[in-house]
Order: C-alpha cells, then sequence, then structure tokens
C-alpha cells in the first residue's frame, strides 16, 4: 500500500475521531451549569479532539501532496523477498532458517519469469480501470485489450503508473 494512502486514511480516521470527541465535549459541558464544573469536559474531549482534527488534517493535506512516482523494480532483494522469506521460503532459494536466511542445503526452485509489466495498461471492454499486464485482475483474460489513450482510474492492485 503506497505511503499516501496509508496517510490518506490515517488522517480521515484521526479528523473524524477528533470530531467525536469534540462533539462528546460539547455536550458534556452544555449539561453544566458552572464552569468549574466544565473543565474536565473541556480537558478530556474538546481539546484532544480539536488536535485530532488538526493532526488529521495535516496527514491529509501530506496524502495530497505527496507526489506520485513510479513503483520500485522488483528484483532480488526486494520485499517480494521478505514476504516468501516470512512464508518459509527465499525466493528462488528453498526453506529458510529461522532468521530469513535460505539454507544451503535445501532444494532450489525455479525461477519464475519477470513481471510483464513493461508492456502498455491494459482494460476489459466496459471497465473503468487500466491495469498493468501482469495485473491478477486481467491476467488470462482474452478479451483485455490495450487502454490506450481512454481517460481511465489506475487499478488498486496493481497501481499502473503513467508511462
Amino acid at each position: 500500500m503506497p505511503a499516501s494512502r496509508i496517510l490518506l486514511w490515517s488522517g480521515l480516521v484521526a479528523a473524524a475521531g477528533g470530531a467525536v470527541l469534540c462533539v462528546l465535549g460539547w455536550y458534556g459541558i452544555s449539561g453544566e451549569r458552572f464552569a468549574e464544573r466544565q473543565l474536565p469536559y473541556l480537558a478530556s474531549c474538546t481539546v484532544p479532539g480539536a488536535a485530532l482534527i488538526v493532526a488529521g488534517a495535516i496527514l491529509t493535506v501530506a496524502a495530497c501532496t505527496l507526489p506520485v512516482r513510479p513503483p520500485e523494480p522488483r528484483g532480488p532483494g526486494t520485499a517480494e523477498d521478505g514476504h516468501r522469506a516470512q512464508d518459509g521460503l527465499a525466493a528462488d532459494h528453498g526453506p529458510t532458517a529461522g532468521d530469513g536466511r535460505a539454507q544451503e542445503d535445501g532444494p532450489t526452485t525455479e525461477e519464475a519469469p519477470p513481471p510483464s509489466s513493461d508492456g502498455p495498461p491494459l482494460r476489459v471492454p466496459g471497465g473503468t480501470l487500466a491495469h498493468r499486464p501482469d495485473c491478477p485482475l486481467v491476467a488470462g483474460k482474452p478479451e483485455a485489450t490495450e487502454a490506450g489513450g481512454a481517460a481511465l482510474a489506475p487499478c488498486p492492485v496493481c497501481e499502473p503508473w503513467p508511462p
């Protein structure tokens, strides 16, 4: 998941939580006649709620201003290898030791073909998303065609980048 998406959702959740706290603080303060009895609501709900709203706004603005950058090339030693190491298999090196290193005496597996994302973006007829050629949503579909100049939204799974 790209950092911009994480920042965006974190900001929205923080702002929503802050709004809930502000409403709870306002409701508590409105039920008290004397200022001395209103201070606990102000300190425990309204001020933290306002801080969460500000933090959420900052995170949301940061998510919107992050530059769009192409994905890093997937080669040996990337994050994909880390996922396989967690499953007990290092990339193309067989079983791993407990610390993620490949065992020397383990069997090796055949190398997988490299991703075919060098081709143009694809789309399915009537679809609204552009996909990389190796996207699992269009892989093996004979009706998938080149997107061409159509104004399509990027697929959230494969995240194709503009050429």
